[in-house]
């Protein structure tokens, strides 16, 4: 097999991208497809659908692979197999998201000649993640409402999130102010931090960073007197 295309994504590095596509709907990314498919003709009638499958490589997991893995899902404690998880650590390291298609772009842009690019959202996908295929999303035969969820039955709980004051300067500055400060509330939101930190108290002394888009967000974890968690961004630096 060969790659069909290349993402440019919004999630430079692993730590922080959404456990599930379709948490952080203000996530975007390009979808370049490559020679000989970057033809408008590959893609002929996609822009009737609002979602695609995009199956793809998890080019940044290691090779190696293990029978039972542990889920962030389970406190990363409990030990499941790696076929009964959505772990990137699989023995073909092949991954599939259902993501919104916000826009097709063909011929030039910035100087480049031809090509095709589909404009994605509410993605899961890190920058430079190969694609292996494409295609449609059917709600009709897709979605399948009264299927069971496992150890997974309802969606990750949402955090509260805060910004300090000279995090919310830094983004008044940015043109693109409303939607990266609704990314990172989005990102945040789910508690990105790995399960072993997350299952302990925070007392918003210990210092995490996740990078988004050209940004290096700072932020810490507080546990609320009402037994919520509050995800405080500290401070945003230009990666």
């Amino acid at each position: 097999m060969q790659p069909v295309g290349i993402i440019e994504s919004c999630y430079p590095d692993k730590f922080g991208i959404p456990r599930q596509p379709g948490l952080a709907r203000h996530a975007t990314a390009i979808l370049h497809l490559l020679p000989p498919f970057d033809d408008a003709d590959c893609v002929r009638g996609i822009e009737g659908f609002s979602h695609l499958w995009i199956h793809f490589l998890f080019h940044a997991s290691p090779s190696r692979w293990t029978p039972l893995i542990r889920p962030p899902r389970l406190g990363g404690n409990a030990r499941i197999g790696v076929f009964a998880s959505r772990s990137t650590h699989r023995p073909n390291r092949l991954g599939q998201s259902v993501v919104e298609l916000a826009g097709v772009e063909t011929g030039s842009r910035s100087g480049q000649q031809g090509g095709v690019r589909l404009l994605l959202r509410g993605h899961d996908l890190l920058d430079g993640t190969p694609v292996m295929d494409i295609k449609p999303y059917l709600p009709w035969v897709d979605a399948v409402p009264d299927a069971r969820a496992g150890y997974a039955p309802a969606p990750p709980a949402r955090h509260s999130v805060s910004f300090s004051a000279a995090a919310d300067e830094i983004l008044h500055r940015r043109v693109d102010h409303a939607t990266l400060r609704a990314l990172i509330e989005e990102v945040l939101a789910q508690d990105p931090r790995p399960a072993y930190h997350a299952a302990k108290p925070a007392d918003g002394q210990r210092q995490y960073g996740v990078r988004l888009v050209d940004v290096d967000v700072r932020f810490t974890a507080l546990n609320q007197p009402d037994g919520q968690l509050l995800m405080q961004v500290q401070a945003i630096v230009t990666a």
